[in-house]
């Protein structure tokens, strides 16, 4: 073989690792809102106490537990680092907690968690999570990211917004502002205690040393004519494929000095279910007044008076 054969079949082997290379680093890069931790036979009431308890084994501590519809639980977890993550950042405070869910799918037991990377991006944190990711994964498993077929890259989840005219992650509903937080949590505490629309408290994490409080809120209220903020209701349009994304749930408040404000359903509901089309029977559209149901039902707890 001579010395240009030579060269040529070096710089086409080169050419070829480096293409695949930068397949495998674009692959990487796309980002899927949920993780199949496992899923196989078992009993739904144990499986979510072993989950319970492996999670507070692992280090977090367990702020709560949400039964929205049968066979689904979430559990909500957080940490110090978590924690510490949110009181550096913007809206910090929808990133201090994270979602982990069990879901009786057939004859299945799927057990999944809201993807931190994801989420570190989605919510514009300045730290990527990895040490969430790998924790979880070492804890629960990581079969597969799921929730969307293609993912999406990092630049476009802090970004993102589902389509023009749909609101970004900085754009909350601005739910009231009060002259302090003591108020403002007064006013939390006192309309979810109260809640006459069927919103109540799945947990309260008041992050130490900040005046940053958040609130998760199960939504179940009765009657036809307020599915449009019924948990349940919604997650039977979007929520229709296998593995589950139950770890959607639930809806956050946060209070931040004397302002509470809590995620625009369409931006927090798209991101988690980027792939979901506008039309048909599973789509945003048949959720139309949800946005708007929501930030009511929400205000209502706020402005309890």
């Amino acid at each position: 073989m001579t010395t240009r054969s030579m060269l040529n079949q070096f710089f086409t082997v080169l050419g070829l690792c480096l293409l695949l290379f930068a397949a495998s680093v674009g692959a990487q890069e796309r980002l899927r809102p949920f993780v199949l931790a496992s899923s196989g036979p078992g009993n739904f009431d144990d499986r979510v106490a072993e989950v319970s308890s492996q999670l507070a084994l692992a280090g977090y501590e367990v702020l709560g537990e949400y039964r929205p519809y049968d066979g689904a639980a979430v559990v909500i977890i957080t940490s110090p680092s978590l924690q510490t993550v949110a009181l550096a950042n913007d809206q910090g405070g929808f990133a201090a907690t994270l979602r982990v869910a069990v879901t009786a799918v057939d004859d299945e037991i799927q057990v999944s968690y809201v993807n931190p990377a994801y989420l570190a991006d989605a919510y514009r944190l300045d730290h990527d999570l990895a040490e969430q990711q790998s924790t979880l994964a070492d804890t629960l498993g990581a079969i597969e990211d799921f929730g969307s077929k293609r993912g999406l890259k990092p630049r476009s989840l802090r970004r993102y917004h589902y389509m023009m005219g749909m609101e970004y992650f900085t754009d909350p509903y601005e739910l009231g502002s009060f002259e302090n937080a003591e108020a403002a949590i007064a006013a939390v505490d006192k309309g979810l205690a109260n809640n006459q629309d069927g919103l109540s408290q799945v947990y309260r994490l008041a992050i130490p040393d900040s005046d940053i409080v958040v609130y998760g809120v199960a939504m179940l209220p009765d009657g036809e004519d307020n599915k449009a903020f019924n948990d349940a209701y919604q997650m039977s349009i979007v929520d229709f494929q296998s593995p589950r994304s139950t770890a959607y749930l639930p809806y956050e408040i946060v209070i931040n000095g004397g302002e509470v404000t809590a995620l625009h359903m369409r931006f927090r509901m798209a991101v988690h279910f980027p792939d979901l089309s506008m039309m048909g029977k599973h789509s945003f559209m048949t959720l139309m007044s949800s946005p708007n149901a929501i930030r009511k039902a929400l205000e209502g707890v706020v402005r309890s008076d």
